[in-house]
């Protein structure tokens, strides 16, 4: 792995030298310095952004619990990728222009700054590494050892710890440039793999237009007397489920769903963080627009090939009776977990069982290292430097690889606990956690970038009532899970009457109904805390600021040392700029606008 990395950045330095949209040269990026480590220098072009994007939000834990879902429900879990569309291009033309703008690194502290005080910023900062521990590490981690588990008879915790080894090694040694350039590789392996996967899978079954009929007819031989959970769903291939009786319905999949993507693509630590890493904000909009293409894939590559083993291996994905469902794979409330690697096990020869479980190594990889770069960010640079304000870079950079390591092991802890959760199926286990702890961070950011009124108290007070109502619901959820089948629902209304998704519509409104309301009650924020850091307030200002802690780009491309007085408040360097070459901009425009006709036509047909 070593050898292939070194020679990876070596020949992507010669590559990125020259500035795909506007400049002749570039910084030599210093691993050794926190931006360099955290932000990759700030001179990143768009093709790895865009890849690291779909890399890092396409883990095992998706490939496993997209495939899972779709065996298990059908099409419809299709609309949390397809959605990641508009949260994309809102990230890249509203909210990274309002963070470059604002010269930050990390989201909690953009509202450090655009609210002023401490304690928002420590707030957030620690629900994201919860958030990365409960929805993040530990799901990749469980459904990368399950997948190794099921094609290699290895023990699950075994596994766990090998891939730890290997994925700690170079993201703790190489930082975010390590992180982003090794996505762009494992993207191309995963998507070619996967693709041959479908193929392959599509052909077991006689074609695309035999899934749906064989889909209905895939139901286990040993069910549960008296009950219809082994029953398929009628409405599998469609997106747009009843808002009432629904598994997914409309109503949420269209309002709750985008809450959740605005938190995960436009205010997450991990995903900004890359756009963060862009050398120019034309190369963070065309990032988002190559990961948006890429989005539209895992229907294709991931769900219906999910489906389809639910077909060819009903006894197993598909099983209902508890003893059976334990036998099969451990888990008693279902097995669909084993959904895609249990097709990869039975359907594809050794040499390309070999590629596949390659293609699940490399998601596994792609999404740990992200998350490990990001949240040990998030702690460094939001809570330790509050800490200790003298803390020297070496210090910063030692504290970031002892918290992954941290952060690992609380993980590896919670995976008994995730196994059992949301009725079997990991995918639907971290939309919910998502639902019950997101929202109210996403108010609080589109009324941080758009309100102008909105102060510390409100948006504080905001996620208080926000966070008190998220776990209370947490906690119903685990105390009363999801019965099995055959089992009679006896869990609170709120549990039984309320889906996920429209709980996280209530939990927005009524967390920005708090900020709001808190805001009026209370003197508005001085206006030198909004210049810079509002939708309204954009800086356009000429690029003054250096690409990482050493050296600086001139607009002709020349480098040179980087005086003291450009770096920021926060002692990290700045990129100010959110100027844009008119000719790229149009490229992006139009690439976007047909991005958007694409996704749209794909709601349509599948609606």
């Amino acid at each position: 792995m070593g050898w292939v990395l070194g020679f990876l950045s070596g020949f992507a330095g010669k590559v990125l030298r020259a500035d795909d949209f506007s400049s002749q040269s570039s910084c030599r990026v210093n691993r050794n310095t926190v931006s360099g480590y955290f932000l990759a220098g700030r001179d990143m072009a768009w093709w790895p952004i865009g890849a690291s994007l779909f890399a890092s939000s396409e883990g095992s834990g998706l490939f496993i619990g997209l495939a899972g879902t779709g065996a298990a429900g059908g099409i419809a879990v299709t609309g949390f990728e397809w959605n990641a569309t508009y949260a994309l291009l809102a990230l890249a033309w509203v909210f990274v222009p309002v963070y470059i703008s604002s010269g930050i690194v990390t989201m909690p502290e953009y509202l450090q700054r655009r609210f002023g005080g401490e304690r928002i910023r420590m707030y957030l900062s620690g629900l994201s590494l919860l958030l990365s521990i409960f929805t993040k590490i530990s799901t990749d981690l469980y459904s990368g050892a399950l997948f190794v588990q099921v094609c290699l008879g290895w023990n699950l915790y075994l596994s766990t710890v090998l891939m730890l080894l290997v994925t700690g090694l170079y993201t703790i040694a190489g930082g975010l440039v390590a992180v982003i350039y090794t996505d762009a590789l494992q993207t191309l392996i995963m998507v070619l793999g996967a693709i041959v996967l479908a193929v392959k899978a599509f052909n077991a079954i006689g074609g695309y237009s035999n899934l749906e009929e064989a889909y209905l007819k895939a139901v286990p031989s040993k069910i549960v007397p008296n009950t219809t959970c082994h029953l398929p769903r009628a409405d599998a291939m469609h997106l747009f489920r009843d808002p009432i009786s629904g598994d997914l319905p409309w109503t949420g999949m269209t309002f709750g769903l985008s809450i959740m993507a605005t938190w995960y693509w436009c205010t997450d630590q991990v995903i900004v963080q890359r756009s963060l890493s862009a050398r120019s904000l034309s190369h963070a909009k065309a990032g988002s627009i190559l990961a948006s293409y890429l989005k539209m894939l895992p229907l294709f590559v991931i769900i219906m090939p999910g489906m389809i083993s639910r077909v060819l291996f009903p006894d197993a994905v598909a099983c209902v009776d508890p003893e059976e469902c334990t036998r099969v794979c451990g888990a008693a409330v279902g097995c669909s977990n084993i959904a895609y690697p249990k097709l990869v096990v039975e359907l594809m020869p050794s040499g390309l069982r070999g590629l596949m479980i390659a293609v699940m190594m490399a998601a596994l990889m792609s999404s740990l290292t992200s998350i490990f770069n990001s949240s040990s960010t998030l702690f460094t640079m939001d809570i330790w430097r509050r800490m200790r304000p003298g803390a020297s870079e070496r210090e910063l950079l030692m504290v970031g690889r002892v918290v992954t390591v941290l952060l690992v092991a609380l993980s590896v802890v919670w995976i008994p606990i995730l196994q059992s959760s949301g009725g079997g199926q990991l995918y639907i286990y971290i939309q919910a956690v998502t639902s019950y702890l997101a929202p109210p961070v996403t108010a609080v950011f589109i009324l941080a970038v758009f309100w102008p009124r909105a102060n510390e108290q409100g948006a504080f007070w905001g996620l208080m009532a926000g966070l008190a109502l998220g776990l209370a619901r947490m906690g119903l959820e685990l105390a009363h899970p999801t019965p099995r089948c055959g089992v009679p629902d006896r869990r609170p209304w709120l549990l039984a009457d309320l889906h996920y998704l429209h709980f996280a519509a209530l939990l927005c409104a009524t967390a920005g109904a708090v900020v709001v309301g808190g805001s009026l009650m209370t003197p508005p924020p001085p206006s030198d805390r909004l210049r810079n850091h509002t939708w309204w307030s954009l800086s356009q200002e000429p690029p003054q600021h250096s690409m990482d802690g050493t050296s600086q780009r001139y607009l002709d491309g020349s480098c040179a040392a980087a005086p003291d007085s450009w770096q920021t408040t926060e002692g990290l360097p700045a990129l100010r700029d959110t100027t844009e070459s008119p000719f790229w901009t149009r490229v992006c425009s139009i690439n976007a606008i047909v991005l958007l006709c694409i996704n749209i036509f794909c709601y349509a047909y599948f609606a």
